[in-house]
């Protein structure tokens, strides 16, 4: 059973602020991933078609294919957990979301279902788009 992860993208304002960040990353020749203190103990159902969303500006906009988990050691010593991402965002129908820290697990049957090709639910304002959502308007 395939279970994601939700995780705060902090200091972003919009999809592509962090499209543009992750851009620079590969052409500075490092690997595409996120550096998370724990390793995720469902790593089976992670690795089994997981993605990592994305919550920008308390919405989950915003997803990537997870296509590898690696103990990696900070310069502290400290063993972290890289989350290996598929370059491809793909945009999420919109979805409120309280602040947390860390990342917690999104399981499948209640994670946003991907935008629709096109853009139609993208050029509605994340906020608005998800208050239509709530009363079932989109």
């Amino acid at each position: 059973m395939t279970v994601h992860l939700l995780k705060l993208c902090v200091g972003v304002d919009d999809v592509d602020q962090l499209r543009r960040h992750q851009e620079a990353r590969p052409a500075r020749g490092e690997r595409l991933v996120h550096v998370t203190r724990n390793r995720p103990r469902r790593d089976g159902e992670v690795l089994d078609g997981g993605s990592l969303y994305w919550v920008i500006k308390r919405i989950v906009a915003v997803r990537q294919q997870i296509i590898g988990l690696e103990e990696v050691h900070g310069s502290d010593g400290v063993r972290r957990c890289a989350i290996i991402l598929h370059p491809d965002l793909v945009l999420t129908m919109p979805q409120p979301r309280r602040p947390h820290q860390g990342w917690r697990y999104l399981e499948d049957d209640v994670a946003p279902g991907d935008a629709p090709k096109g853009g139609s639910a993208s050029d509605i304002p994340p906020d608005m788009a998800a208050e239509l959502r709530n009363l079932g308007l989109l």
